[in-house]
């Protein structure tokens, strides 16, 4: 028997038709429904595979779910939420995507809403898995496939819901760790937010003029400022602070190299080239 009988997905782009995909291919569920705003994307995206079925009305699409997967931007998940929660049969477990953890998280536990549903549960998560591109075409039944997904329970949390989240996420391949939101947060803003922003400002930085001469090194390294900048505005503004505090220890870094290299007091400033390869060659390929 699947763990799920009736997966909803809200929002059938690279995560969420990957997890359809996965769900499928894994037989987690049998059935998965795609809730979106626009027909012939949810279409297309069940002709992928990625959903079994589609639909622009979101209370038909949750109606039988047990598992929903909200898969929006992060400043739209809280408010999808707790539209849905009053909607949903009793037992409902509701999970996400987003990649920052602590304002959703913050909202749903104080939201009137969803503390009135004793038998419906939020549990916060985001798999660490992606792409610079975006959209169901490039959705892939192997994306979470060894890869981290935190889920980030608090007090609040029912742990009956919060053990099939993490089986969910199991179930599709990745490797789960648990933290609080604050941790999440904090952790993410350095492994994540902050290396869009570098690779963003290198590659604003340089003029176009000088485009021709970039060749694989200045390509890997900028490879996610592709990526799309709505969606990473809403990002950014959500996890400010921990962002803010990167770029300081960041700038204090970039300041000691700079310092160095200009004193010619080499041995500075290779030890620090020395500690990124270090780094580099324990994460591998």
């Amino acid at each position: 028997m699947p763990d799920f009988q009736q997966i909803a997905i809200l929002g059938v782009g690279l995560i969420g038709g990957s997890i359809g995909l996965a769900a499928q291919k894994r037989h987690v569920t049998d059935k998965v429904v795609g809730i979106g705003r626009n027909e012939e994307r949810l279409a297309r995206a069940q002709r992928q595979g990625c959903i079994t079925e589609g639909t622009t009305d979101w209370q038909a699409g949750i109606r039988g779910a047990d598992l929903i997967v909200v898969c929006s931007p992060v400043e739209s998940i809280a408010p999808l939420v707790e539209q849905l929660v009053p909607f949903c049969q009793p037992g409902t477990i509701i999970t996400d995507a987003g990649s920052t953890k602590q304002s959703i998280v913050d909202t749903l536990h104080s939201s009137e809403s969803v503390r009135g549903r004793k038998d419906v549960y939020f549990v916060g998560s985001h798999p660490m898995a992606g792409s610079d591109k975006s959209g169901s075409d490039y959705a892939q039944a192997d994306l979470f496939d060894k890869r981290v997904t935190i889920v980030t329970p608090v007090a609040e949390t029912d742990r009956t819901a919060q053990a099939s989240v993490r089986k969910f996420w199991e179930s599709l391949g990745s490797q789960v760790l648990e933290m609080s939101p604050a941790q999440h947060d904090a952790g993410v803003a350095l492994t994540s937010h902050l290396p869009h922003v570098i690779a963003s400002l290198l590659a604003a930085s340089t003029p176009e003029t000088l485009l021709e001469l970039t060749s694989t090194g200045w390509a890997d390294t900028t490879r996610v400022a592709s990526g799309d900048v709505e969606l990473w505005r809403q990002i950014l503004s959500t996890n400010r602070g921990h962002v803010l505090q990167t770029l300081a220890n960041f700038e204090k870094l970039l300041t000691a190299f700079r310092a160095s290299l200009e004193a010619g007091q080499d041995e500075h400033w290779i030890k620090l080239l020395e500690q990124g390869k270090h780094h580099r060659d324990i994460v591998g390929s």
